[in-house]
């Protein structure tokens, strides 16, 4: 597995939401929001299991917020992962996402930096629209403390982990079909990846804020194989305008991990 428990939950915050939408992107396109306003916070906590004990490791802590970017009305979008105390002391884990979006949810830029172990790491994505394309300005610092950058440009909508969790939340779901499959594009700062997610059906969950919610359920597959398609992740979203992401399960090669929510403010 290239990522770590705690970024494979990031992407899949972004991952298991695009699965709503019943057409192919297009250039920028621009979407009403319906889900989400400026001042949410969403709260989660993170388990792994340690010889069949689940173990409590770290928190993420999801919020939107009205901004500015390039002197224009925009929405911040924050995402943190951090690792308990007592984790620390095995694993340190501080992940920081930040994107801007404009109002009607077209990506203008985004930055993750990852501190993982002894290890720091920076991607970047600068978005512009000319002719009607999608054009990336793609930046990446490695570990090793080398940079690089990359152009690329396409007639096709391109996210991060964090814009297309804000666009696909306001994305009609009610025509999905169990076994459905949805093959889509995901810009980092050094390339673009092609993931496949899957509909697997309704299923109800009581999530850590002690409520129980009506739950559709995806399974994202690992596309580097294309003949085993391995599960990497399953995950709950709530059946209702909102999408709100409740339960995510994690398979690593060393165990797994799950991820549940805890409180947030709408």
């Amino acid at each position: 597995m290239r990522h770590s428990q705690l970024t494979i939950f990031a992407i899949l915050l972004a991952w298991l939401l695009l699965a709503a939408s019943p057409q192919p992107m297009r250039a920028q396109c621009p979407t009403k929001n319906t889900a989400f306003k400026a001042g949410e916070r969403l709260n989660y906590d993170l388990y792994f299991q340690w010889n069949f004990v689940w173990i409590k490791c770290g928190s993420a802590h999801y919020s939107i917020k009205e901004h500015t970017y390039s002197g224009k009305k925009a929405l911040r979008n924050d995402l943190l992962f951090k690792t308990s105390k007592k984790m620390d002391m095995f694993f340190v884990m501080r992940d920081t996402l930040v994107s801007y979006i404009t109002p009607d949810l077209v990506p203008l830029y985004y930055r993750k930096g990852a501190t993982e172990g002894k290890r720091y790491t920076v991607n970047e994505v600068w978005y512009t629209y000319p002719e009607g394309k999608t054009k990336l300005r793609q930046r990446y610092l490695n570990r090793h403390g080398e940079e690089s950058y990359r152009d690329h440009v396409t007639t096709e909508c391109l996210y991060d982990m964090l814009s297309i969790l804000s666009r696909a939340r306001s994305f009609e779901t009610s025509g999905l079909k169990v076994g459905e499959r949805i093959h889509f594009s995901m810009a980092t700062g050094y390339a673009v990846k092609q993931e496949i997610l899957v509909y697997k059906g309704k299923e109800r969950w009581k999530a850590n804020d002690k409520k129980t919610y009506d739950c559709l359920v995806f399974s994202l597959l690992d596309d580097d194989d294309p003949e085993k398609k391995k599960e990497m992740l399953r995950f709950y979203v709530t059946d209702d305008a909102r999408h709100m992401p409740v339960r995510i399960d994690f398979h690593l090669k060393f165990g797994t991990a799950k991820a549940y929510f805890k409180e947030g403010t709408l």
